[in-house]
């Protein structure tokens, strides 16, 4: 315990100057407090483990804490977090799936490469414990550690989802558009009935589990179309998607096979998609423009939006064909449609919808459909489930 004095520990002291004050004054107050006093390094890091345990109360996760880290502050905060986080978690005899994976996720830190002085090693620390202690409660997505796990996942993920990860990393990876757009649509198709043949073992009783949720980051810049593009994602994968745009994240709500689904999908859309907004905004450069900022905005709300048309339209073409396969699938689908939308009003009562601006550059807005339309074909229907 370090020294007490008038008005407690030293790290009672100089969180009282640091954390509460309405401006940034105590920081260096705090700071001096803890750099003068090595003996309170200990009850320092327990604080530390403390709000962190706090914000999994309040609903956030692993990879919600770093992002918001990595967003207001900067790479010494992050790395100090994600000691707080791992040592936390391993406390821990239970962690949930999701957890343990954004763990495994995070970076191992770096040795430094000079030495910190004690001052700003401090000062990183209580800007830090500032942040999470100003953080907001939001809406829990999952269980918390150490909480009872009644049906763990089984070891490893389904062919099906392997599959579609490879093809999409190699849709990505590739120089060739005509090869992309392959790889994409097969991974889409694959999805399709990925989720389909979820249904079916559900309602036959393989499954009693309801709809869950995950957390997706958006990150700046251009916010408002990726948001769009992970809306149209989550809406052809039978999922809901509500956009947090203060805190940088959307809240997707689903059976846990969709909500993987939309994660790799969404991911994989975003990577082509900036690349092919580079790759039009250097022909737009090289002929003269210099407009780059309307020209990406209006790529990227183009591109979501033409993305959005193609995936609904995917979606109704795989589900109608299997459903004139299999006329009991109908009210299967249905039931978990209404059993996502209920759980996704339950947890976000009031909505709003959010006003989106226009796009203001004709280039960026047919770069970007022609972009969408690369990234997606429709699949034939040779390759769908045989109709009746």
């Amino acid at each position: 315990m370090s020294a007490g004095h008038a008005g407690g520990t030293t790290v009672e002291r100089a969180l009282a100057a640091a954390l509460y004050a309405q401006t940034d004054a105590g920081l260096d107050t705090g700071a001096s407090l803890l750099a003068a006093d090595p003996s309170c390094d200990t009850e320092l890091a327990l604080r530390g483990h403390d709000l962190i345990t706090q914000a999994w109360e309040r609903g956030w996760q692993p990879a919600d804490v770093i992002r918001m880290v990595r967003r207001e502050l900067a790479e010494p905060h992050v790395r100090l977090a994600g000691e707080l986080v791992r040592v936390q978690l391993g406390r821990y005899a239970q962690v949930p799936p999701r957890w343990r994976e954004q763990v495994d996720a995070l970076a191992e830190p770096e040795p430094s490469g000079r030495a910190e002085d004690r001052f700003t090693r401090a000062t990183t620390v209580l800007e830090l414990y500032r942040l999470l202690l100003r953080l907001p409660a939001i809406e829990p997505v999952g269980p918390v550690p150490g909480a009872t796990v009644h049906a763990p996942p089984p070891h490893g993920e389904p062919k099906a989802l392997t599959r579609i990860r490879a093809l999409l990393v190699k849709a990505e990876r590739t120089e060739f558009p005509d090869e992309a757009e392959a790889l994409s649509a097969k991974a889409q198709e694959l999805m399709a009935l990925h989720s389909i043949d979820e249904a079916v073992l559900a309602a036959g009783g393989r499954s009693a589990d309801g709809p869950g949720a995950c957390r997706i980051g958006v990150d700046a810049p251009y916010e408002t179309s990726k948001a769009i593009l992970l809306d149209a994602v989550a809406s052809a994968n039978h999922c809901r998607a509500v956009w947090n745009g203060e805190l940088g994240f959307s809240t997707v709500v689903g059976f846990e096979p969709d909500l993987e689904a939309v994660e790799l999908l969404y991911t994989s859309l975003l990577v082509q998609g900036t690349a092919a907004m580079t790759r039009a905004e250097a022909a737009q450069r090289a002929g003269g423009r210099k407009r780059t900022k309307t020209f990406r905005q209006s790529f990227l709300l183009a591109y979501a939006h033409r993305l959005g048309d193609l995936l609904a339209a995917t979606a109704r073409q795989v589900e109608e064909s299997a459903e004139r396969a299999d006329d009991s699938l109908l009210p299967v689908l249905a039931t978990r449609a209404v059993a996502v939308a209920d759980r996704a009003d339950e947890m976000f009562p009031r909505t709003v919808r959010a006003r989106v601006r226009g796009a203001t550059d004709a280039a960026g807005w047919q770069d970007g459909t022609a972009a969408a339309d690369r990234a997606h074909r429709t699949p034939s229907r040779g390759a769908l489930p045989p109709t009746s």
